[in-house]
């Protein structure tokens, strides 16, 4: 799926239209008039029924951006501003993750196989003899057509037939999900299977209704921020790719929100390094075959869900994340922690992790910056901690295998890198466990492309790519 697309640019004008609100402190005033600004009546419905559906959508997708779930509603006459009231009083955010709103997925295919006019309505009618379920009949013009209530989905039909004329129609979520974590209930609509869900957010940016969101943390951050609390921001590596600005320009924006101090999470990323080179040594020396990166918080919910084999060749390092975190709790015991980063797995590492409090996406970050007006290019760049190259490299496909070897290990280190997380991947991953892979060194990313092609990235996997590379050289200069 493209990267731009419309249901992205509604998500993000809701977020940032909600930024607006909080840094007024109007919020639960004026919460309730998003959809109305946003699908007025004199434009007329542009993708639904009407502007009542419009707006009803718009409404459920708040909730999520709220930190709700759709279900939590109890009254559909209750207005949202009573829903914001109710977020900014909870002490803790939801442990889900991702949900479905139900309102916006409705338009997908409940059967996945279609028979198109190419059917001759052929005497041999393969599709119908061959059919296990009698799902196929033809209709008064001799063409096959499909029942979709006795339609198993298993494509015998297609395979079948000797013109082509049925064609697969995919549910784009579940097409995208490595894991088989997503499926239709009764009334057609998607639900995520927690305990089969990696978190990787395939699912969220290739659904064309934008139906898919994380719950997210921003009214509990903005709370604690507006509550007078020190709240510290730690922005992962890959925010290096994601703006064409002086990176000490992006953090002194960052401090404009109200964060009281940013502490880059390559600063963890360093020890990370030292360690998990340490713990490589330590094991190809003992014996053991190989060893897998375990930064990636998606790849480790695969291992943990799907590949429990694999376990014993995971490195026990801990995460660049769970590092800077220490050291920022060391430096600011009372304050409230704050990774920012492309991911939604960190959401799911963050609930286990005793020092991070919140998470907020880069695509939340950007919206919040909109919604503050503020204007990066004119922000005073601050001085940054020093980082090694390699350890903000961490960023990128192939960054932590560099960041290991630049250790100079007096081992002979023959890396591979499992480049984002598929069904395919799944499969190899799953023959690697077995104890016997082409290298003794396996980095592992479930984003294809590093984290600077997660899910909820501002920029494009390219254009991040293309940043990150010029902003490390500048930062090296």
């Amino acid at each position: 799926m493209a990267y731009v697309n419309n249901t992205m640019i509604v998500r993000r004008e809701l977020l940032s239209r909600l930024a607006g609100l909080i840094k007024e402190d109007q919020l639960e005033n004026q919460i309730d008039r998003i959809p109305v600004e946003m699908s007025p009546r004199e434009r007329g419905a542009q993708r639904r029924c009407c502007i009542y559906k419009e707006r009803a959508v718009l409404k459920y997708k708040l909730m999520p951006i709220l930190g709700l779930l759709p279900e939590d509603e109890t009254d559909e006459l209750m207005p949202l501003a009573e829903y914001a009231h109710g977020a900014r009083q909870r002490t803790a955010p939801r442990k889900e993750i991702l949900t479905v709103v139900d309102e916006a997925c409705t338009a997908c295919v409940k059967v996945n196989y279609v028979v198109s006019n190419l059917c001759r309505g052929c005497v041999a009618s393969p599709c119908k003899m061959n059919c296990p379920k009698n799902a196929i009949t033809f209709n008064c013009n001799g063409q096959a057509q499909i029942d979709p209530k006795k339609c198993i989905n298993c494509g015998i039909c297609k395979n079948a037939c000797p013109y082509h004329s049925i064609v697969h129609v995919p549910v784009p979520c579940e097409e995208a999900c490595p894991v088989n974590a997503i499926s239709k209930d009764e009334q057609g609509i998607e639900h995520i299977d927690d305990e089969k869900c990696i978190y990787c957010g395939k699912c969220l940016n290739s659904c064309p209704f934008g139906s898919i969101f994380e719950i997210s943390h921003v009214i509990d951050i903005f709370k604690a921020i507006q509550t007078g609390e020190k709240v510290i921001a730690l922005p992962a590596p890959s925010i290096m790719g994601q703006y064409n600005y002086e990176a000490g320009k992006v953090f002194t924006a960052i401090k404009k929100l109200g964060f009281h101090d940013v502490m880059e999470v390559a600063q963890g990323a360093m020890i990370t390094t030292a360690n998990e080179a340490a713990e490589l040594k330590e094991k190809l020396e003992n014996g053991q075959s190989f060893m897998t990166t375990s930064c990636c918080p998606g790849y480790v919910q695969a291992v943990e869900k799907h590949v429990p084999n694999m376990k014993s060749y995971v490195s026990h390092t801990k995460t660049p994340m769970y590092y800077a975190a220490e050291m920022a709790r060391e430096k600011y015991p009372d304050a409230k922690l704050v990774f920012i980063g492309p991911c939604i797995a960190k959401r799911k590492e963050a609930m286990i992790d005793p020092n991070v409090d919140y998470v907020m996406t880069f695509e939340e970050l950007d919206s919040f910056f909109k919604g503050f007006e503020i204007d990066i290019e004119k922000c005073e760049p601050v001085e940054l901690t020093y980082s090694t190259p390699e350890s903000r490299g961490f960023a990128q496909s192939g960054g932590v295998v560099d960041a290991v070897k630049a250790e100079g290990l007096a081992v002979d280190v023959r890396a591979i890198e499992v480049n984002g997380i598929n069904k395919k991947s799944i499969g190899l991953l799953k023959a690697y466990s077995r104890g016997k892979a082409p290298g003794n060194f396996i980095e592992v990313m479930a984003c294809e492309g590093g984290c600077i092609a997660g899910p909820s990235a501002h920029v494009d996997t390219g254009q991040g790519k293309k940043q990150l590379k010029a902003t490390l050289e500048s930062l090296q200069a």
